[in-house]
């Protein structure tokens, strides 16, 4: 929450055009905010979810929203290898055997992710005029409306505007939860908080899988039915506590609601171990300040303009590299293994298991994090090495044919992979977007990160089909050979365009990118040996 303030000189005035009137004149300076600064560096992870136990709770509670984008992705790729929703919804391929066409295979997996890239850029709106709370209320009751329509559907043309319709809501979710995370929580809570958006992914997923994997002997309409009501759910049970939880601090300190702000930071923390509030919301007000000298308004265009470009870029690419470097594979788990040459049982049970490894993946990052205290850099960088390696064994392995072994080392592979993936590049991504962003631009740049990644993952989902399908390309485990030289690439831009954002306070970060410090020197440069005054040293960045 808060953190370092700039050197910067007594009385330099941070007002702009659209400041509200609480934050005008209001002057930028490190003393007073030093002991705040202090603290929060100091503060250790046990200790701060002593101190913060009520924003623990609701980081996860907002989350849980993002298991509903995570649970219809899957269960609609799980789809395609259901017996019964085949029969309904797929072409004759034989003998009592149907199959979901490429076509419709693409179209239905366009769904979600086509409405993900316009949900997720109304959200940077919305968001900043409502807050975290409203919008996010209402998304769950546009949720609960349109499930009736996947629910209801008597045909994959209904189905497929469902899952478009649906998907409008999942992309608000995806940047909501990560939005908010990171604005109620301090430094000590943060890496661990916004990596769990990538745990309730994989909920959402591990749920859908043992949803497809529990109804796959059933062979009427309720095998693929009874997933889709459970989607009623979440949105029902997120209504029902929402109104109790507290606004983003952040939010309403640039909406000028200083007391909600304050009156907010009080119910996030205890009672019994509660910090300085009156410091840390001077903190939060400072950090505002000093991304109001920076940037006078906060929009879109904002975000590709100075130095936020280089900040969007981060976001685009570490958010992206889940698409581009493997990740379809692990949607299409079931269907692959299937096409691969295991029995529909096995697969299933393959499926289930990957999501169980991804699960366990995601829970093993937070002591990566807290505990070991490895970097945000480190930890995504040496995923993307070791799941590279993996992707091109897995491609290796699918060119023995008839080979019973190979093809149970593809399986076996791809839930290793899995595991690395959920451990590093999947929790790591949602820690390093939440902390690169500027505060003030956080939601809009997460939108732009989120639909970029839609969009990829629609030219993903129109290739996979064709890939994988045995009456198309038919690659089965080559699709490893494609991933793997992707995966390559990105490995190469993460050594040298990723930074270390671990233990750096929003206002540090602030401040190294300002001063242009090269992106892999973020680790070790020290803040507060920069330069004193903060135009002077805008001027000096500029100058170089």
């Amino acid at each position: 929450m808060a953190s370092t303030q700039p050197e910067l000189e007594k009385g330099a005035t941070a007002a702009a055009p659209d400041v509200p009137e609480t934050t005008k004149g209001a002057t930028l300076d490190l003393d007073a905010t030093r002991e705040v600064v202090e603290m929060e560096h100091e503060l250790k992870f046990w200790d701060a979810v002593r101190q913060y136990p009520s924003a623990t709770f609701w980081s996860y509670f907002f989350g849980i929203a993002v298991i509903m984008a995570g649970f219809d992705a899957q269960i609609i790729t799980s789809f395609y290898a259901l017996p019964a929703f085949q029969a309904r919804f797929g072409d004759p391929v034989g003998d009592d055997q149907y199959e979901i066409s490429a076509q419709w295979q693409m179209g239905l997996g366009m769904g979600n992710p086509i409405g993900q890239i316009l949900g997720a850029l109304a959200s940077g709106w919305l968001m900043e005029i409502f807050g975290r709370r409203l919008t996010l209320a209402a998304c769950c009751v546009y949720s609960i409306i349109f499930v009736f329509v996947q629910f209801f559907s008597n045909s994959i043309q209904v189905l497929c505007v469902g899952e478009v319709l649906g998907g409008l809501a999942y992309g608000f979710y995806v940047v909501i939860a990560p939005t908010y995370s990171s604005e109620i929580c301090p430094l000590a809570l943060r890496g661990v908080l916004t990596a769990s958006v990538n745990l309730m992914f994989v909920i959402g997923q591990f749920i859908g899988q043992g949803c497809a994997a529990g109804l796959e002997t059933r062979l009427d309409e309720w095998s693929y039915k009874i997933p889709f009501a459970i989607q009623w759910i979440w949105p029902v049970a997120i209504l029902a506590a929402l109104p109790f939880a507290p606004e983003s601090p952040y939010w309403l300190v640039r909406k000028g609601r200083r007391e909600e702000a304050r009156k907010s930071l009080l119910k996030l923390t205890s009672a019994k171990n509660r910090p300085d509030i009156d410091q840390v919301l001077l903190g939060i007000e400072q950090t505002d300040l000093l991304e109001q000298e920076m940037e006078d308004t906060t929009t879109y265009m904002d975000c590709f303009r100075g130095k936020n470009l280089l900040r969007t870029e981060i976001s685009i690419m570490v958010y992206l590299i889940q698409v581009i470097g493997g990740n379809p594979l692990i949607g299409y788990a079931n269907y692959f293994f299937e096409q691969a040459g295991l029995p529909t049982t096995e697969a299933f049970n393959m499926g289930v298991g990957n999501t169980a490894m991804g699960f366990v993946g995601t829970i093993v990052s937070w002591p990566l994090m807290a505990y070991f205290k490895f970097g945000r850099r480190t930890i995504y960088s040496g995923g993307m090495i070791f799941m590279t390696l993996l992707l091109f064994i897995i491609g290796f392995l699918s060119i023995p044919t008839n080979n019973m072994a190979a093809v149970w080392g593809m399986a076996s592979l791809m839930n290793v992979w899995t595991f690395t993936y959920q451990m590093t590049v999947g929790p790591i991504c949602f820690v390093i977007i939440s902390e690169i962003s500027a505060t003030r631009l956080r939601n809009k740049t997460i939108a732009i990160a989120t639909a970029v990644q839609a969009l990829f993952s629609i030219v993903f989902t129109v290739a996979i089909p064709y890939m994988l399908n045995s009456d198309e390309a038919n690659w089965g485990g080559k699709a490893g050979f494609l991933f793997g030289g992707i995966s390559f690439a990105c490995l190469i831009w993460c050594y040298f365009r990723l930074p270390e954002s671990a233990n750096r306070t929003y206002e540090e970060l602030d401040l190294m990118f300002q001063r242009g410090v090269p992106l892999r020197e973020f680790k070790t440069y020290v803040v507060l040996e920069g330069t004193t005054d903060f135009k002077e040293s805008e001027k000096a960045v500029e100058a170089l």
